[in-house]
């Protein structure tokens, strides 16, 4: 039989039983449950799947743990440098090498402290998770260049692309919004870097007179979320609007996608900042939202639990207190649907689970990781 409420409660037999303690939320492709797996996380940024059902997870204020299947919470991890955990700073996402399985090296990004203000910076580490979880070999490969942030926008997302190379998004500061389109500095950036923190030869900027060389494009505001196309493998990015012009976009080598000269919201106060929402050579977005949902963190999903959703793409959101699900038709943006209203939380992170579920992080101070189920 299917599953129905009452027989659930009481622990009858039937078909897709939510699990214990799980919210179920309507949806087009039928009710889902979303369980909690982790909770008491203060601020949590990112998830990253380690084997045998274990989870990384940062912390804003800077720290980072190893959540077991059973979601218990390691003590946080030693060797995590000191971050800038002022406003939107601190730490923030976490990535595995796709050799983890071999060098067990981990990627993750923070807004680090200079001179009581705060730059993006990307580190590389060896997870060691034997006895007391820590991190060894801690390296920064890559320090943002160009004004500091008081405690905005630093952007912060990693994606690693099957040539191993890493990309990363730099936020502009939201005070310095003007240098997004300075070449001569990292702010309002994605920056594509090796490894080891050297610059790619094909990198479009290397050569270039007062450009930097680890720029990949720019023009952006502070994008926060990244990931790249699991069939087509082109990289997507969304980033911030101010009040209203959250943009979606696919990422090109050396493109300009127009912040602050072209986008479609106004100033907090009201007033005008863009030029206009076209001009020749800045790039369009493929999607963009007014009024604002402050986006944050996204996924293809690609599981097996939720066939209806199979390539789709979620976009978490913090305002919006949202999950937002666009249907893909190629490279353009459909129908969308908005998930877990009910739910109320600032949805921080999305993640394609190697279990099929879908996977959130819930951005509060009693935060929580959520799996998304049937």
């Amino acid at each position: 039989m299917r599953w129905s409420a009452v027989a659930c409660a009481v622990g009858a037999v039937a078909i897709g039983c939510p699990p214990a303690g799980a919210q179920v939320f309507h949806s087009s492709a039928g009710d889902v449950a979303v369980e909690t797996v982790a909770k008491n996380l203060d601020h949590p940024w990112a998830i990253a799947f380690l084997p045998a059902g274990r989870m990384l997870v940062t912390e804003r204020p800077g720290r980072m743990r190893i959540v077991a299947k059973d979601g218990a919470l390691s003590p946080a991890l030693a060797s995590v440098p000191k971050v800038f955990a002022s406003g939107q700073g601190g730490l923030l996402d976490v990535a595995l090498d796709r050799g983890f399985a071999r060098n067990h090296t981990i990627y993750f990004c923070y807004a680090e402290p200079v001179d009581g203000r705060g730059r993006t910076a990307l580190a590389r580490a060896r997870l060691v998770d034997e006895g007391t979880p820590r991190l060894d070999a801690v390296e920064v490969i890559f320090r943002q260049a160009g004004p500091l942030s008081s405690g905005n926008h630093f952007g912060c997302r990693i994606v690693q692309a099957l040539d191993d190379n890493l990309f990363l998004t730099a936020g502009e500061h939201f005070t310095t919004r003007d240098q997004a389109q300075n070449l001569a500095n990292d702010l309002g950036k994605i920056i594509r870097i090796r490894p080891d923190g050297s610059v790619p030869p094909d990198n479009p900027f290397v050569g270039a007179p007062a450009a930097k060389p680890e720029i990949w494009s720019y023009g952006h505001r502070n994008p926060q979320g990244l990931a790249l196309h699991p069939v087509t493998g082109k990289l997507w990015e969304h980033e911030h609007g101010p009040r209203g012009g959250d943009e979606i976009n696919i990422i090109e080598k050396g493109k300009n996608y127009g912040w602050p000269v072209i986008g479609y919201g106004i100033d907090y106060n009201g007033a005008r900042i863009h030029e206009s929402t076209h001009k020749q050579g800045m790039e369009q977005p493929l999607k963009y939202w007014v009024p604002s949902i402050a986006p944050s963190g996204m996924a293809f999903y690609t599981g097996s639990l939720l066939p209806a959703w199979r390539g789709n793409l979620f976009v978490g959101a913090l305002a919006g207190q949202l999950l937002v699900r666009l249907e893909l038709d190629g490279d353009k943006v459909g129908k969308e649907e908005r998930l877990l209203q009910e739910l109320r939380e600032r949805i921080r992170d999305v993640r394609d689970g190697p279990d099929g579920a879908l996977w959130l992080a819930t951005d509060s101070s009693s935060g929580r990781i959520l799996r998304i189920t049937p």
